[in-house]
């Protein structure tokens, strides 16, 4: 009977350590949307959407989804020539937004790639942008 006991306590807290251990990239898209709404939404809106003629979509975007590693090397070296998304034009100029913190830049590229449809099943470290970030 002792033994019974002690299987059913050990198996009610494994259960209950598991649900206060968070998935990595769950983790990172969590904190990724709070990046996004700080730092990206006021120019490609709440969705994603963009804003026609101006600020390209993350929602479904095709450039993007072709290699979501390419949202890093925008981020921190900013943006200034044409691209197409999702069959239009944009000839946009993004600044560089080298200040974000390298978790921070996985975080927000993590949630991008994850959201409005978009789905990337690698997760992007803050090792992959630190690789990326121009030397100094």
């Amino acid at each position: 009977m002792n033994k019974i006991v002690i299987t059913v306590l050990g198996l009610v807290l494994l259960l209950g350590a598991s649900s206060f251990m968070q998935d990595p990239k769950k983790a990172s898209i969590t904190r990724g949307q709070e990046v996004y709404v700080n730092y990206c939404q006021s120019c490609h809106m709440e969705k994603g959407e963009g804003v026609d003629g101006s600020f390209p979509p993350l929602a479904k975007a095709d450039y993007l989804m072709k290699d979501p590693k390419r949202a890093i090397n925008i981020i921190l070296k900013g943006q200034n020539e044409e691209i197409r998304v999702n069959g239009k034009v944009y000839n946009m100029m993004m600044a560089e937004q080298s200040y974000l913190t390298d978790e921070q830049v996985a975080d927000v590229v993590n949630y991008i790639s994850n959201s409005w449809g978009n789905s990337y099943k690698t997760l992007i470290t803050p090792a992959m942008v630190k690789a990326t970030r121009p030397k100094e």
